[in-house]
């Protein structure tokens, strides 16, 4: 179940920045968007928005322990981590923090995060916006572009 977690959210992550060499070319024309196949791996796949984000997670007892505020795309397209969000507790500040993605299950449609509880989300350190380039990085720079 988690490699589909990823596939899923990998695919969801990688709309729009697939190569489109797939496709014919019209004199006249350039085709912008994605290939049949990788369109079809779309409609199969989560909307980050609609199935991930704000979503709760739970531990193996069911018990909240936070809610997936956001993913992080590391440069090569891959889901590296998700941005959990201890819940706020009398208008204290939300402590966000970094699970590498391949702890996180799907059971039940609930996101699982085996052996956590809110003081243990509470004690990991504190996840820093400000240290996550706000501007994606030019596929040119890449090696493999």
């Amino acid at each position: 179940m988690k490699s589909k977690l990823v596939a899923l959210l990998v695919a969801s992550s990688a709309f729009g920045l697939t190569s489109t060499a797939t496709f014919a070319q019209v004199a006249g024309t350039q085709p912008i968007g994605v290939s049949v196949e990788v369109s079809t791996a779309i409609i199969d796949g989560w909307s980050i928005k609609k199935s991930v984000l704000n979503k709760p997670v739970v531990n193996e007892q069911g018990e909240r322990v936070g809610v997936v505020n956001d993913i992080i795309v590391a440069p090569d397209k891959s889901v590296s981590f998700a941005i959990i969000a201890a819940s706020k507790f009398l208008g204290v500040a939300r402590h966000d923090v970094a699970i590498p993605i391949e702890q996180l299950d799907v059971k039940d449609g609930k996101f699982v995060l085996a052996g956590a509880t809110k003081d243990a989300i509470k004690a990991l350190p504190e996840f820093q916006y400000n240290k996550v380039k706000t501007t994606p990085t030019p596929r040119a720079q890449f090696n493999q572009h």
